[in-house]
């Protein structure tokens, strides 16, 4: 069923979804302050960053769980040098209390060692007996700059077997996210899927960080509604400032569907969490 035959008005779609939001937090050294911002015990997702390497990362996850949040370290393949050192990463991740990791690639253009890719990794965990009761893995709604459509869906159904969730990419448009979840369906992929979504911040520069990241399509999304004049409008209206609303509001009414599994909200931050949390709060006091 298309988004458009369905209603949008859904509160308690739009509750779950952010009563249950996890965060994604860079470790760069406003960190301290931004976990702040956050709920107690939230559940808090740490990127691995291509200036600082994997091993702050780890820094990061071994304090934010000393602070009792619930931490989601990203264990990107190609920042990891060999087993020796992915089996160090796991032991002190175990020792934090880790129980859920997230394993990208990695964006490093040279893999630190011998794992060029998720699959590499997670069938390395799988081999050496090392284990998690979560494991994500990314998926790609609108595609990926340099990887073809096939190629990202064989690879989704290679690691399929060693997650138990998907994340998606950062995206817009809440009608691409479910014809692609249909799609991943529709391919006999069941596992429960995290839908990445942008955290309130200057149009300018979210439009800069989704330009990096590679989400063109979404770019237009945000003006497309009524053309180029509909979006500067927006932008004055909003005095320059995206909130992801509409994005919301349009995953709601899949909530609780079994066909989709959406099993939450992903919130890229990009550490601007203060903001995200008024509006967050905001929402759920509608």
């Amino acid at each position: 069923m298309s988004l458009s035959t369905r209603t949008v008005s859904h509160p308690e779609g739009v509750e779950t979804l952010l009563t249950d939001a996890r965060f994604e937090l860079m470790p760069f050294e406003s960190f301290d302050d931004e976990i702040t911002q956050l709920p107690d015990g939230a559940t808090i997702a740490i990127t691995t960053s291509p200036q600082l390497g994997i091993e702050r990362t780890v820094e990061r996850t071994e304090e934010a769980r000393a602070r009792g949040y619930e931490v989601v370290p990203h264990i990107a393949a190609r920042y990891v040098e060999d087993r020796d050192h992915l089996a160090d990463i796991v032991d002190r991740l175990h020792d934090a209390g880790v129980t859920d990791i997230f394993v990208p690639g990695g964006d490093r253009e040279e893999p630190a060692g011998e794992f060029e890719s998720a699959y590499d990794l997670l069938s390395a965990l799988d081999e050496m007996g090392r284990s998690f009761e979560d494991v994500g893995i990314t998926g790609y709604p609108e595609g990926h700059d340099f990887l073809d459509d096939e190629t990202l869906w064989e690879s989704m159904e290679r690691k399929e077997p060693y997650a138990t969730y998907i994340v998606t990419q950062l995206c817009y448009d809440p009608e691409t996210v479910v014809e692609w979840i249909e799609d991943v369906r529709a391919r006999g992929v069941e596992l429960p899927v995290e839908v990445g979504i942008p955290g309130v911040m200057k149009y300018q520069k979210l439009l800069k960080i989704s330009q990096k990241v590679g989400v063109g399509d979404s770019i237009k999304f945000l003006k497309k509604t009524t053309g180029i004049l509909g979006f500067v409008r927006q932008l004055v209206g909003s005095r320059g400032t995206y909130k992801p609303d509409d994005l919301v509001d349009g995953l709601a009414p899949y909530v609780g569907d079994d066909t989709y599994r959406i099993r939450g909200l992903h919130i890229y931050t990009f550490n601007q969490t203060s903001d995200t949390e008024s509006w967050r709060y905001g929402r759920l006091d509608d």
